[in-house]
């Protein structure tokens, strides 16, 4: 099975850990993730303005590249290029007037757009058509013993209409893990915003919120945290530095993408999961639960 792939910005660069673990898992699972041609950014941030035309030319030619390369479904990882293409996709295919000016804003030898693309994120592809039980029979090494928090953040949830799960009371993550092997530990924070992009302007707001979210997972005995957005990625697991500063007796938990779990679940070569690009280094813990061998 093949289908139309598009990685956004980041994992190019700060997260390609979260890609590299990405493609050799599903190849493994059997799905060939196929880069679009010419994509370009998403836009990172769904306008919320109703006639802020121009934020929608990104993220539609990116759709326009999918029917180009004639499929029908594309898959994102990141949470942020899945929200802001689903929810302009959802916006064409609703507003017709819309979708006419997008089309005549692009290039000359662009398809024409019509909403023909879904989107989909790549934990629905394992939810939905790969099936957690069939992961769960895939699984060479189960991570038993280790203790690890969902964290969705906002995007993969809300608004309702585009979210991949029920916004108030999520459990796709959690079924996730436990297809792995580990355990899911619940605990009230998994959907608080970890302060986004006021990572930029206000590092204080965000070292704050993170500190409230990693430590109240911590205290519900948490040994790690997993997500799928890279800059909740940041702000979780780069941020720790600041959290330490303005709170010594912070200590530091790892934060995983959820295919670095789904790999080294897998029994995958440990390269693919890229731990050396996570801020805070996942394999002692990891070594620890005998699930890879020495740091």
């Amino acid at each position: 099975m093949k289908i139309s792939y598009f990685p956004g910005c980041t994992l190019k660069t700060m997260a390609k850990n979260f890609e590299d673990s990405a493609i050799a898992s599903l190849s493994f699972l059997g799905i060939e993730m196929v880069e679009l041609p010419r994509w370009n950014c998403c836009g990172t941030v769904y306008s919320l303005t109703s006639d802020d035309l121009i934020h929608q030319v990104a993220p539609i030619r990116n759709l326009i590249r999918v029917k180009e390369a004639r499929d029908t479904r594309v898959v994102a990882l990141c949470s942020m290029c899945y929200h802001t293409l689903k929810r302009a996709n959802k916006l064409v295919k609703e507003d017709k007037e819309k979708l006419d000016k997008l089309n005549n804003l692009m290039y000359r030898e662009d398809v024409k757009y019509n909403g023909e693309v879904e989107v989909l994120h790549l934990l629905e592809i394992l939810k939905n058509e790969v099936g957690f039980n069939q992961v769960s029979k895939k699984v060479k090494m189960p991570l038993k013993g280790l203790k690890v928090a969902p964290y969705y953040g906002c995007l993969l949830l809300r608004p309702a209409e585009v979210g991949l799960d029920d916004p108030e009371s999520p459990t796709i993550l959690k079924d996730f893990l436990e297809s792995v092997g580990a355990e899911a530990i619940d605990y009230p924070y998994e959907t608080e915003c970890c302060g986004s992009y006021h990572t930029v302007v206000n590092v204080n707001l965000v070292v704050e919120r993170a500190h409230d979210i990693l430590s109240f997972a911590i205290s519900q005995k948490a040994e790690a945290i997993v997500l799928s957005c890279p800059l909740c990625g940041f702000n979780l697991d780069h941020r720790q530095k600041e959290i330490k500063e303005k709170f010594p007796d912070f200590k530091s938990i790892p934060v995983f993408y959820f295919t670095q779990l789904l790999a080294l679940s897998l029994g995958l070569d440990e390269k693919v999961c890229r731990f050396e690009l996570n801020f805070i280094d996942p394999r002692p813990l990891l070594k620890s639960k005998n699930l890879i061998g020495g740091v």
